[in-house]
């Protein structure tokens, strides 16, 4: 019988900026069960300031005051643990639900980042307000001096360990094992199947978006703090749901995605083609040829991010065309 359990953000059940297949696990739950899992967002330096009306988590504050050693920009809650889980099998990462965990959020960019680091090579901050009532934020520009911006709550960094051979990375670079996918699809109804790298598989996650478009092209989304509820599922040696899996895939009530990743856009895009054919090759049992040509006709490839160093593209297929 599955359990519930949750996973608060504190000093102890965070890392900042790290993956890390010898990180001890900070959980252990068995498949099926599901993790309650407060994420928050944002070093000490992007912090609102005093009296600006927008609080602070009492987490996140906790978090900056310990101190904790920081390698790459995200503040990952993990990582969990589910038992029995080896290298060569899938973990199916089922996103529940996500609830906001703060009244504000914030967007930023700074010289020699971002898509066009030529055109805006000085640093901009803009702390946002958000409305969880109404499920918006407020920009502070607009037709109307002001735009209320629809949320659509995901989180930029769910991943695994990576391999033992890779030891620490940091969390900025999307790789095999996940992390920092900055896929926007991932949303709340979502699923997640990643490839399990390390004993225990070690699922961590964080960098809350509260809303993104594609590309996330300065760097940032609006960065805000998460909770989510996820349910954990293991499937040995993959599977019948993700045979042979080597990189992320996912699943929406409407589509299924494949992901590429990689420095350079054109071969990112080929991965997000050869992982998609492959996907249509073992579900519907068709050549990969038929594949490639279906692909052209009926499969949409969009860039995810073009700013953590790996760029991304996924692949999104309509559900119902081919199966």
């Amino acid at each position: 019988m599955s359990q519930t359990h949750t996973l608060h953000a504190s000093p102890e059940t965070v890392r900042f900026g790290a993956f890390d297949a010898s990180f001890p696990p900070v959980l252990t739950v068995r498949s099926g069960d599901v993790v309650e899992m407060q994420c928050v967002s944002g070093p000490a330096e992007i912090m609102p300031p005093a009296g600006s009306g927008m609080a602070v988590p009492p987490a996140l504050a906790a978090i900056h005051a310990a101190g904790i050693p920081r390698l790459g920009p995200h503040l990952v809650t993990g990582p969990v643990a589910i038992s029995g889980a080896e290298p060569g099998d899938a973990l199916e990462v089922a996103v529940e639900a996500i609830e906001l965990g703060a009244d504000w959020g914030y967007n930023h960019f700074r010289p020699l980042v971002g898509t066009l680091p030529e055109d805006f090579p000085y640093r901009r901050l803009l702390h946002i307000p958000v409305d969880r009532a109404a499920n918006t934020c407020r920009l502070p520009f607009g037709p109307r001096g002001h735009l209320d911006l629809p949320l659509s709550p995901f989180f930029g960094v769910m991943g695994v360990a990576p391999p033992m051979e890779w030891g620490q990375i940091s969390t900025k670079e999307p790789r095999a094992h996940g992390g920092n996918l900055d896929n926007k699809e991932l949303v709340a109804g979502t699923t997640l199947f990643l490839p399990v790298h390390a004993p225990g598989a070690l699922f961590s996650a964080g960098d809350g978006h509260g809303v993104q478009g594609d590309g996330e092209v300065c760097v940032t989304a609006l960065e805000m703090c998460l909770t989510g509820r996820f349910r954990f599922t293991l499937h040995k040696g993959g599977g019948a749901k993700a045979p042979k899996l080597r990189f992320p895939r996912a699943e929406t009530p409407t589509h299924y995605i494949s992901m590429g990743i990689h420095e350079d856009l054109d071969l990112a895009m080929k991965q997000a083609l050869r992982e998609m054919i492959a996907f249509i090759v073992e579900r519907a049992g068709v050549s990969a040829a038929d594949a490639y040509q279906f692909c052209s006709m009926a499969v949409d490839f969009r860039v995810t991010q073009t700013v953590n160093g790996e760029k991304g593209v996924h692949g999104m297929l309509r559900k119902g065309l081919m199966f």
